[in-house]
């Protein structure tokens, strides 16, 4: 079964309700997890096998669980019903959504607005009793100076990968040379207009203005039903976090872009829910060059080890080299897009 223990999987299926699996079926697209289908007496369910790492302490299984549960309570519908975890053993089982990735395709404005739904129903929910228990999330930043310093971070370790083959040579010289010094720019940048913004750098949001966010939340993350209808997969990083960092995550990912031009409509969207949305909107947007560089990082993370042991356990070895060629190529191409101008800010009083 994939070295997942049969005997872990048949006590969860029974604490689950479900009955004994009587087919488990490998599915393709997990990146950093295993993924199941396991047939049962009562249909199809999603077993999921945690990747755990010394050098990566993430729970991620404690982190999508908690939100999966906070999320399905709240009746927001649009994610996965969480039916039974092991911690232990690092597995959990959801809702088989019989739903096709969105990869390959292009997201439209009413999968735009899906996504508004989405958090708008999360939002909605964020002042339940279960939403304070919540951890925060991954690279969770309440100041533009916490912003800052988890971007200046990935930058770092990425000047200390290990070089071994051709493809280490070329991504160390393309971090030192190109990431490197267009961060120190876009860094110069958003933080002059922060000070021409009325922006502070080093307060903290309120608690009112944080967000119950998904976490790496974008259309990549996303399964389209035979109806039609999107839900939303995949919170190994979720929690409490903010809500401009959620806006430029979703907007910067790339495996499914989201339509750039719905950048204004969705920040004004998901400001709205807050006391200040013009002060949040200009955040987003000074916000979001920097999240590119981000992204331009995360596309090289196939480079350092932690990331070359999840893609071993999700089962992909044999293609890492060629993955690090392709995802170098990616980068290139994606720095291009942070020295474009971001969207225009409106000045906060």
């Amino acid at each position: 079964m994939g070295g997942v223990d049969p005997k872990a999987v048949a006590a969860l299926a029974d604490a689950a309700g479900v009955g004994p699996a009587t087919a488990v079926l490998p599915l393709a697209g997990g990146a950093n997890n295993r993924v199941f289908r396991l047939d049962t007496a009562t249909g199809p369910v999603l077993l999921k096998s945690y990747f755990r790492h010394p050098d990566d302490p993430r729970d991620r299984l404690g982190a999508e669980w908690a939100f999966g549960r906070y999320a399905w309570d709240a009746g927001v519908r649009g994610v996965p019903r969480p039916l039974a975890a092991d911690p232990a053993a690092g597995l959990a089982l959801y809702e088989y959504v019989p739903g096709r990735p969105l990869h390959g395709t292009t997201a439209t404005e009413a999968d735009v607005d899906a996504a508004i739904d989405f958090v708008r129903d999360l939002h909605a929910a964020k002042d339940r009793g279960g939403a304070a228990a919540l951890p925060r999330a991954s690279e969770s930043c309440f100041s533009l100076d916490d912003h800052f310093a988890t971007v200046a971070r990935r930058v770092e370790r990425l000047r200390s990968l290990p070089v071994g083959g051709v493809s280490d040579v070329a991504a160390a010289g393309f971090v030192d040379a190109e990431i490197a010094p267009a961060w120190r720019s876009v860094l110069g940048l958003a933080r002059a207009a922060a000070a021409a913004f009325g922006l502070p750098l080093d307060r903290p949001l309120a608690p009112a203005d944080r967000c119950v966010s998904p976490s790496d939340f974008g259309f990549h993350n996303a399964l389209r039903e035979p109806a039609g209808r999107l839900r939303f997969i995949d919170f190994e990083y979720a929690g409490w976090d903010d809500p401009a960092k959620l806006v430029c995550d979703f907007f910067c990912q790339p495996a499914v872009p989201a339509p750039a031009a719905a950048f204004d409509r969705f920040a004004a969207a998901v400001g709205g829910c807050y006391a200040e949305p013009l002060a949040f909107q200009a955040r987003a947007a000074l916000l979001l060059p920097v999240y590119r560089v981000k992204w331009v990082c995360i596309m090289l993370n196939e480079f350092l080890p932690v990331g070359g042991s999840r893609r071993a356990f999700s089962g992909s070895v044999a293609e890492h080299e060629s993955r690090k060629a392709a995802q170098l190529g990616k980068a290139r191409a994606a720095l291009a897009a942070v020295v474009q101008p971001s969207p225009p800010m409106r000045k906060v009083a």
